[in-house]
């Protein structure tokens, strides 16, 4: 009791001088106090006033919750929020804590309230001589054949002291005899004590020892460890293996073949016979990973690859072989083999991806970061070196950051999803081994859709011929646009432009669909009173904001036999379609009697009128010519002929359908004289006639003209705001050749089109339609501005 207490003291005073010294040459860097105590100090003792060193008011430190609030080690320290001292609350002991030679460091982070501080201490746990040496075996026996020479080494158990420096395992000493004493061989850290022979022996003297290898650490005070060594002495056998080297280095590449040889340990006997058979093993006391992975051929020596060698997990191997020849006693000599793993590239490298969206806008800016990835290699060296890249051709880049191997995959161009709506992006990682290996792992990233588009028109601008006559409220025409967007900013309305009280503004008679752009007519159009207008269609997406087009829509309005002839001439004074012609009765073969005049208000074909006797007294006497409504006499008038003759006269157009009126002449043949005296007679009544009629006619033709004009002037402006092949353009003329006539060309395509009236140009092919007459013009006769000309038929006296 009195040596435990005295040292116990002596060990109280160290601790406590080392406290002083620490407190002396406390460091503070960045709010970081450092202490140094020894393991196995009583718990309670005194770490240090925590609270003084970082200049805190130890009266607040209740107040502000002075606490350690550091990791799982915190059970070993305790602090006292009374006077701020740090103190030991648990047994520490350093082996446990610490594995190895190193440093022993424990931090505590200790957090003061009120305002909120964080401060960091560190606390090293230096090494006390708490620990024994000790042996792996009580003991250790050794057959030594009495003719074994003088110098010969046994290997004897290595002791093991967890402590560490001066404290591990210092000497080793054996029991005073005068055969054996202790070498120590230095391998690495470890101290390995031999058994060396110093005298011959004699086993007819002393066929046994018993010795006692102790083991002494440097500490102070010193502790020791005892290994009980037995030597039996035999007979005869008295020369040992000896191996070529007593320390075998090799080097190889992991991942080699089962089976593979690493190296032949080489070890001869001088001995004959059975002496001199040598057979080898391996160390009993390696780890148990080198069995597991090597094995020794007992017979040849070769040392074999038996599991999967790794380089990144074990770079050397150091195994203890033994050689034992077959003599009685066996005598056995050991070797250290060291082998040392070369690495391969073996190892692909690995891709981490952080992906922060799958989607991204394509109206992102450059630089816009879309993911993060890191990449690792278990290889080392040149074979853990990577290089990444990703795919080429896309509007991506990888981006390395500060830290090696870790990236960012960003924006580098404009994205149109119009274009390409979505990437794969291949990363590559390709380490610098050789050869070398590469790892690919694909990103999908899907653009999303902002509204960048407008709606569009396949055509502009439209075309549409219609038909007159037109039922009110029915489909006329219906118009699509397509938006390369998608959803919402591709959901199309329609809606037509309103004009600002323009003359020929038929917007308010129109209604469209604003889902599907289908046009309604609220109104049946009059070819012979509106030819043709124009409006324009607004197409609007449904994106925010919204974008729009518009397209302009050409109307033909096109002709239908719904006129009939008209009848000028004869009109008798009560309106009806008759008169009387008085014609002498010498007058010869050939002589015009009368001429009937009418129109039609339609054109073309509908408007082509034919004439033919439909009721006649002799149709000998008077012929009808059947384009100009001539009456001629086909013989002079005979005696017997009688002298009034009635013919009825219709007019009918060419239309599919077509419509008719009639006329009826009454001749009368006279005498000379009273043919005279009649028209002398009937003189101021035909001047009033004739003077109507003539009022009509003037009336027409100065309407015809005004129109013409007009339309000259309407022409010529159209040319030369738009270009020569815009929609159709309308001429109208006049041509008198004792009937009134007007005239519409229009193109359609790469072909013109005329609608003519009775008289067709010479080289014109006729083509019959449906609603009127159609030339198609010959390629020498066009005109440059390409218009259309329609021809309906207007006949007057």
């Amino acid at each position: 009791m009195g040596d435990g207490g005295q040292r116990r003291r002596w060990e109280y005073w160290c601790v406590a001088l080392r406290f002083s010294l620490l407190l002396c040459f406390v460091e503070q860097v960045s709010a970081q106090i450092r202490y140094s105590i020894p393991e196995e100090v009583k718990e309670g003792s005194v770490v240090g006033n925590v609270a003084k060193d970082l200049g805190l008011d130890v009266s607040s430190l209740v107040e502000r919750r002075f606490r350690i609030v550091s990791g799982s080690k915190d059970a070993l320290f305790q602090i006292n929020q009374n006077n701020g001292v740090l103190y030991v609350h648990k047994n520490i002991d350093r082996e446990e804590l610490c594995d190895g030679t190193g440093v022993c460091l424990i931090d505590l982070k200790i957090v003061v309230e009120t305002p909120l501080e964080v401060h960091y201490v560190g606390v090293e746990i230096t090494d006390v001589n708490d620990n024994s040496p000790n042996f792996p075996e009580k003991e250790q026996q050794f057959e030594i054949a009495e003719h074994t020479p003088p110098g010969t080494r046994f290997q004897l158990h290595a002791a093991h002291d967890p402590d560490v420096g001066m404290n591990s395992v210092h000497t080793y000493k054996i029991t005073s005899n005068d055969h054996f004493e202790i070498d120590v061989r230095q391998s690495d850290e470890d101290k390995i004590p031999f058994l060396v022979l110093k005298k011959s022996l004699d086993r007819e003297q002393n066929h046994n020892y018993t010795l006692l290898l102790t083991a002494i650490d440097g500490g102070n005070p010193q502790r020791s460890g005892t290994l009980n060594v037995t030597i039996v002495v035999l007979d005869s056998n008295d020369n040992r293996p000896v191996f070529s080297q007593d320390t075998y280095n090799v080097r190889i590449q992991e991942n080699v073949g089962v089976g593979t040889v690493v190296i032949r340990v080489n070890a001869t006997d001088p001995d004959e016979g059975s002496n001199s058979e040598v057979e080898f093993s391996l160390g009993k006391t390696l780890r148990r990973k080198v069995y597991d992975i090597f094995e020794l051929d007992r017979l040849t020596g070769d040392i074999r690859v038996k599991g999967e060698v790794d380089f990144e997990d074990t770079e050397v191997y150091k195994l203890d072989v033994q050689a034992s020849d077959k003599g009685q006693p066996p005598l056995t000599v050991e070797c250290r083999v060291i082998i040392k793993i070369i690495d391969i590239n073996d190892n692909e490298p690995d891709i981490d991806v952080t992906s922060l969206s799958n989607t991204v806008s394509e109206d992102s800016k450059p630089g816009t970061v879309i993911s993060l990835i890191s990449v690792t290699d278990k290889d080392s060296g040149i074979n853990g070196k990577v290089i990444s890249s990703i795919s080429e051709n896309i509007p991506f880049d990888l981006k390395p950051s500060y830290k090696e191997n870790v990236y960012s995959i960003v924006t580098k161009g404009r994205l149109d999803r119009e274009l390409v709506s979505h990437y794969d992006i291949t990363i590559t990682a390709t380490d610098c081994g050789q050869p070398p290996l590469s790892t690919f792992k694909t990103l999908s990233v899907q653009i999303s859709d902002v509204n960048d588009n407008s709606p569009e028109f396949s055509k502009k601008p439209l075309e549409l011929y219609l038909v007159e006559n037109n039922a009110p409220g029915a489909s006329i025409f219906s118009v699509t646009a397509t938006d390369k967007d998608l959803n919402e900013n591709a959901a199309i309305s329609y809606h037509t432009i309103r004009g600002e009280g323009t003359q020929n503004d038929m917007t308010s008679f129109l209604n469209i669909n604003s889902d599907n752009g289908l046009i309604s007519a609220l109104k049946s159009f009059d070819f012979e009173t509106l030819k043709t207008f124009q409006f324009q269609v607004v197409a609007t997406d449904s994106g925010t904001p919204s974008l729009s087009s518009n397209v302009t829509i050409n109307v033909f309005i096109l002709d239908q036999n719904d006129n009939a002839p008209v009848i000028l001439y004869p009109v008798s004074a009560n309106g009806s379609a008759e008169g009387v012609e008085e014609i002498p009765r010498n007058m010869n073969a050939g002589h015009l009697v009368t001429k009937v005049r009418a129109y039609d208000a339609d054109i073309g074909y509908n408007g082509w009128l034919l004439f033919s006797l439909q009721e006649v007294t002799d149709h000998s006497l008077f012929a009808l010519d059947r384009y100009t409504g001539q009456i001629r006499t086909l013989r002079s008038f005979t005696e017997t002929d009688e002298a009034e003759h009635k013919l009825v006269i219709l007019m009918k157009d060419n239309g599919n359908v077509s419509l008719s009126a009639t006329a009826t002449v009454i001749i009368n043949v006279v005498e000379p004289k009273e043919a005279f005296a009649a028209s002398d007679v009937k003189s101021a009544v035909k001047d009033e006639e004739e003077n109507s009629v003539t009022f009509y006619l003037i009336i027409t033709l100065g309407s015809v003209s005004a129109l013409f004009i007009i339309s000259i002037i309407v022409l010529i402006i159209m040319q030369c705001s738009n270009p020569p092949d815009d929609s159709s353009k309308y001429l109208q003329d006049v041509n008198y050749d004792g009937t009134l006539c007007h005239s519409i060309q229009y193109r359609s395509g790469d072909k013109r089109y005329m609608l003519v009236g009775p008289r067709m140009s010479i080289g014109s092919t006729i083509v019959p339609g449906s609603n009127g007459n159609t030339l198609v013009v010959p390629e020498h006769r066009r005109r440059a501005s390409g218009e259309v000309r329609t021809y309906p038929n207007l006949y007057s006296p």
